[in-house]
C-alpha cells in the first residue's frame, strides 16, 4: 500500500524563523492577552537542527476554560481545533487543508509540559552536539519508518528523555527558566 504523506525530515531552513514569525504575528493579534506566551518549539525552532518541515507553535494560556477565549480567534485565524487530540496537558489545532502544515499546541502556562518543551528547545539551541545527534537519529528514523509515524515517534523517546536527563542537569547548573515569549 503506497504512502499517502510520508515522513520528511530535510536540512534545516533558514526560513522557518520568518514563518513562524509570520504565524505568531497574526495569533498575537487574535489573541491579545488570552496569549501569556507564543513561542516557535520542535526542531525548526533549532537553527541548524534537521527537521520534518512543520513549524510548531506553542501557546500559553492561563487556564483551558473557557475554551471559546482561545478556540475562536485560533479558528478565525485559519486553524482548526483538534477536538480528538488524546493528550490532555494541551488543546491542538491544526492548519487548514492547503494550508502550510502547522502545529499549534495550547499549554496551561508554567505547567509541567509547557516547561518541558521549552526546555528541551532551549537546550539544543545551546548544545549543538545534540542537535547534531538528533538529526541523524531523526533522518536515519525517518528512512526506516517513512511510512509510520507511531514508530518513528517512538522510536525516538528514549534520545528525547535522555535529552531530557542532560536538560535537567544543564538547567540546575545554569538557573535555566524560560525567557521572554518568542511573540
Amino acid at each position: 500500500m503506497p504512502v499517502t504523506d510520508p515522513i520528511r525530515v530535510m536540512a534545516y531552513d533558514a526560513q522557518w524563523p520568518t514563518l513562524f514569525i509570520e504565524q505568531s504575528e497574526t495569533m498575537r493579534a487574535a489573541l491579545g492577552e488570552v496569549a501569556l506566551r507564543i513561542d516557535h518549539i520542535g526542531s525548526t525552532a533549532v537553527p541548524g537542527l534537521a527537521a520534518k518541515p512543520i513549524i510548531d507553535i506553542q501557546i500559553s494560556v492561563a487556564a483551558f476554560d473557557p475554551l471559546e477565549a482561545f478556540r475562536t480567534p485560533l479558528e478565525r485565524s485559519g486553524y482548526v481545533f483538534r477536538a480528538d487530540n488524546q493528550e490532555q496537558t494541551k488543546r491542538y489545532f491544526r492548519e487548514r487543508p492547503g494550508s502550510r502544515r502547522t502545529h499549534v499546541h495550547v499549554r496551561r502556562a508554567g505547567s509541567f509540559s509547557e516547561q518541558l518543551t521549552l526546555l528541551f528547545r532551549d537546550f539544543l539551541r545551546a548544545h549543538p552536539e545534540w542537535a547534531q545527534r538528533y538529526a541523524e537519529l531523526k533522518l536515519s528514523l525517518a528512512e526506516r519508518h517513512a511510512g509510520d509515524r507511531r514508530r518513528y515517534t517512538e522510536e525516538k523517546r528514549p534520545f528525547t528523555w535522555d535529552v531530557l536527563a542532560h536538560a535537567d542537569d544543564w538547567a540546575q547548573r545554569t538557573g535555566w527558566f524560560a525567557g521572554t515569549s518568542d511573540a
